[in-house]
């Protein structure tokens, strides 16, 4: 195995064009996993961490441009009123080491259907900026994850950043694992209330082959909260839209039985979460003032 270094971004792109199996390495969650347990033996590894504008962000008027390398604990600490769902979702990222170090370009490159910021991404839409020596496009989201630990880059793309919506209204995200910390997850959701556009988005991870939104459950609540001026008057849900909403998100789901979790299992958790996050969110939106740092 050859460890590429490059000292800059435009050596990075010249390195992957040269070689396009090279498996960039930044935080080394996933990879270094595969790796020591010889589940994976790439021919090179490049290492992105002498380039210091991954770790960047900037925040502009409607978005955020979040480096690859940021970790999630900037996150945290630094965009939690701009990025609220995804600044929930680091903080259940592992330990406060890996915290440090992983960030979410890494969890977009591995696209790993159980990977935490995923749900958190898609509820917010976002936008990933891939590179390579013949240009910079970006990739929406909803076009990222092709399929089971598969996205949408070119064999010669590297993943530059991510533009996220600032949020403008109440998000909130949910976790189940098996232990409160260093947790792969059996399931989660996010949820993005947008007010200006009068919309919902969600996000689900570890109950697809890929992280998912459920649309239905979308669509149905767009609809509700439009026909009954819940946007304007800010009534409180009613539980039969609540518990639509939610058997529509665990609907959406496509589970599989492993050792963390059952199918069946997976889906009623989706349900509760989505049911739960709805209602939390909403509370926000009505200025009860009730304010959640995270929900397991």
């Amino acid at each position: 195995m050859d460890f590429l270094r490059p000292a800059s971004w435009e050596e990075a792109l010249a390195a992957k064009a040269e070689h396009p199996t090279a498996v960039p390495i930044a935080g080394g969650t996933d990879v270094m996993v595969e790796i020591n347990f010889d589940h994976r033996r790439p021919e090179y590894l490049l290492d992105l961490n002498r380039i210091g504008e991954l770790s960047e962000w900037e925040v502009g008027q409607e978005s955020v441009r979040l480096g690859a390398s940021v970790p999630y604990s900037s996150i945290m600490e630094h965009l939690r009123a701009e990025l609220p769902g995804l600044a929930l979702a680091s903080h259940t990222v592992a330990s406060p080491q890996i915290r440090n170090r992983g960030g979410v370009g890494g969890n977009l490159g591995t696209a790993s259907p159980a990977g935490d910021a995923h749900p958190a991404l898609l509820a917010a839409d976002c936008e990933v900026e891939a590179e390579s020596v013949r240009g910079t496009r970006l990739i929406p989201i909803d076009a990222f994850y092709t399929g089971v630990k598969r996205n949408a880059l070119e064999p010669d793309e590297l993943i530059r950043a991510v533009h996220i919506r600032k949020a403008d209204g109440p998000q909130q995200y949910s976790k189940v694992g098996t232990r409160n910390a260093m947790v792969i997850a059996v399931c989660a959701f996010g949820i993005a209330l947008h007010p200006e556009t009068r919309t919902v988005r969600t996000g689900i991870g570890s109950a697809a082959p890929t992280p998912i939104r459920a649309k239905e459950a979308e669509e149905f609540l767009n609809a509700a909260l439009e026909e009954g001026g819940f946007w304007e008057n800010g009534k409180i849900i009613t539980p039969a839209i609540a518990q639509q909403f939610a058997a529509l998100a665990s609907g959406a789901c496509n589970p599989i039985d492993d050792v963390r979790g059952t199918a069946r299992y997976r889906r009623h958790a989706v349900g509760i979460m989505a049911r739960r996050t709805l209602g939390w969110t909403w509370e926000q939106y009505r200025g009860v003032g009730r304010t959640l740092e995270g929900a397991a």
